[in-house]
Formats: structure tokens, sequence, C-alpha cells
């Protein structure tokens, strides 16, 4: 049985968490890809926001309200539960359809812990005030995490400079969320 999609407006602090890959199990089960390493903000949002894949293939149009019963870990994914959805065909429907949550409903950070999504756009200055550029992604190589940079001011060359600095207490000083800023021990020139 298809259920009624109720139609959403997607928040203004919505943020994209994971795709449904698949259906799991029997009972319509929906099989997640975190888009990160630790998916609290899947688990901690009973509200799930879903937009249709790229190729237009959903049973429902625009966004969706997807009320979750259930999330959990399982292997290398998420598992999921929806209320109103118990049929593994409407599951199996919902296949790459992409997931927002509410930035509100994200889980406190402890004191020196950031989501990354917080990190994109912040300003990058080291201990001499040069500017090094703005944070626009960053990248997981394994034992720590990388911010990936790029400065607006070109090179002689006229390409953006782009910069990759550790993001570990070694190079990163303090990282000022109100003032949109990051102080880093870092040269220009490295």
């Amino acid at each position: 049985m298809q259920p009624a999609w109720e139609p959403a407006e997607l928040p203004a602090d919505a943020i994209e968490v994971g795709r449904i890959l698949d259906a799991w199990g029997l009972k319509g089960w929906l099989k997640v890809l975190p888009h990160s390493a630790s998916p609290e903000a899947l688990f901690s949002s009973k509200r799930w926001f879903l937009q249709a894949n790229e190729r237009g293939a959903s049973p429902f149009v625009g966004t969706v309200l997807l009320r979750i019963r259930e999330a959990k870990e399982h292997s290398d994914s998420v598992v999921a539960l929806a209320h109103d959805l118990t049929d593994r065909d409407v599951a199996e429907s919902l296949k790459g359809a992409r997931i927002f949550v509410q930035r509100s409903s994200f889980p406190s950070t402890n004191p020196d812990e950031y989501y990354w999504v917080d990190l994109i756009g912040l300003a990058v200055r080291n201990r001499e005030g040069v500017d090094l550029g703005e944070v626009q992604e960053l990248l997981s190589t394994g034992p720590q995490t990388v911010l990936v940079l790029s400065q607006a001011n070109p090179d002689p060359e006229g390409k953006p400079i782009e910069r990759m600095i550790p993001f570990v207490n070694a190079y990163v000083d303090q990282v000022d969320l109100a003032a949109r800023q990051i102080l880093v021990d870092w040269q220009a020139d490295y």
C-alpha cells in the first residue's frame, strides 16, 4: 500500500545528510548511505525531508516529510523504518532519494568538536593575520581530517590558490564559529 506522501517545505537550515540506497528486508525498512562517517544526525532527527533523485524516478513530487520510527547502524550503512511505510516495494521506490534534516536537530557537540557543515565557508587566517582562503570542503584521510581552502586572490597566472591544512591541534589554534573564522599556525608559502 502506497503511503500518503506529506508535502513539505525544505527548512531553511536543512542539510543533506544521506541518500536512500535501497529497501532493506521485507517490512519497508530503508537502507541509507550517510554522507558522514558519524551519522548521528540521522539518528537524532525523527523528521527526514526527502527529495527525488536527479533522475526524477520517484513516487512523490517536490519535497516530502518522512517521519522516522527507528534508525540504527547496520554494517557500513544505516537502516531506518518510517511510520506508515510497511511495504518493501514502496521502500524500493525511494531508491536514490536525497535525505535532508534540520541543522537544529543535530545533536550538540562537545567543546572543540565541530560538524563539517559548520566549517565550510569559514575564513582561515594564520597567526600573522594573513588570509589563507576559505574552507571549501573537508577530506577524511583516515587518521585525520584536512581542510581544503580556496583563496579568491589568484596566483600570478590567474588561477585560484588551493591549500590543504590538516585539521589537527598542532596547526589549528582556534575555531570561532561566531566570527566565521579559523586561526591556524600555517604559512602562506607552505
